[in-house]
């Protein structure tokens, strides 16, 4: 297929597939009479990141759990320092109040505890169930929110019918999915025609194709008037990464850790992180969009370095 027809492909399929995923999520919210920000954190985010889960048991399953170790590292730098940072460069994002409290402090301790398992330059069957522990733990706190919000959710603008509610929500997760495979597939071979290395078209393409879901759903959702849908897919997207899915890959297949190749991901995935910690009345300033851009831009410049 021609490069540039399979990027438009891609163009075209994330922007349906954004449009009918966040109606869908804010429909499922308005039905389940709570907040669109729960369903974000959970749905949304856990759908967004099935390439991920996927990646993550096929190379534990051949004995490659390395491989999602750096996808789930990767992803989550990816989601904040280039998904959220556009979403903040269009404007401020206000982050609802049970949010702040319950998963900020869990994304940001997700790099940390990631790191402080692999310290020994092993993340064993024992680390991994104790991160499916914590990912447990933070599930039921959400959980938890949901039952108290439930009585008190206001009406918000979504798909009203049921049937076509549950149907927009896995044909627009499809064309989201379908749109970073398109993506992918074009803009590496654009990228080969002008002789990138492999690293690179990898560590910012392939990643940013990977993630297209979570960026095409904070994106619309923005546009939308629901940017809780966006912060909360994204949050909940790092939570699943580093807890669930790294979990997972090690308790199928224990996890070699280089410190050195997961350093930079590791750090800039707690910075990325305190970067989008709301002030006291919740806002995140537009201006740390572009600060968070600028990481990002550094961050595959220090890996791309740390490769040579």
């Amino acid at each position: 297929m021609n490069p540039y027809l399979a990027l438009l492909i891609g163009v075209v399929c994330a922007g349906i597939g954004g449009e009918l995923f966040v109606r869908g999520l804010v429909g499922l919210a308005s039905w389940a009479r709570v907040s669109a920000a729960i369903v974000a954190t959970t749905v949304a985010a856990f759908a967004t990141s099935s390439p991920e889960l996927s990646v993550a048991v096929g190379s534990a399953l051949s004995g490659r759990p390395e491989i999602s170790l750096g996808d789930a590292l990767g992803s989550n730098v990816v989601n904040v320092a280039l998904i959220l940072a556009v979403a903040l460069c269009m404007s401020g994002i206000v982050s609802p109040r049970a949010s702040v409290r319950r998963d900020f402090p869990v994304a940001l301790l997700v790099p940390v505890a990631v790191g402080a398992l692999g310290f020994d330059g092993r993340i064993s069957r024992t680390d991994g169930i104790a991160l499916l522990v914590f990912f447990l733990v933070w599930l039921i706190m959400v959980i938890n929110s949901a039952r108290q919000e439930r009585n008190s959710a206001a009406a918000v603008l979504g798909e009203s019918i049921r049937w076509r509610m549950f149907a927009t929500i896995p044909v627009g997760l499809a064309f989201l999915i379908g749109s970073g495979h398109f993506i992918v597939l074009g803009a590496r071979d654009i990228a080969v025609m002008f002789g990138l290395p492999e690293f690179v078209i990898g560590a910012t393409i392939v990643a940013v194709g990977t993630s297209m879901p979570e960026l095409a759903t904070t994106v619309i959702s923005k546009l939308r008037g629901h940017e809780e849908i966006g912060l909360g897919t994204v949050l909940g997207s790092n939570v699943f990464n580093g807890l669930f899915i790294v979990g997972t890959a090690a308790v199928i297949c224990p996890i070699h850790v280089e410190l050195r190749e997961v350093r930079w991901a590791l750090g800039f995935g707690v910075l990325s992180t305190l970067l989008t910690f709301p002030r006291r009345d919740g806002l995140i300033p537009r201006w740390r969009g572009v600060v968070l851009l600028a990481l990002y831009a550094a961050f595959v410049i220090l890996v791309v370095w740390g490769e040579r």
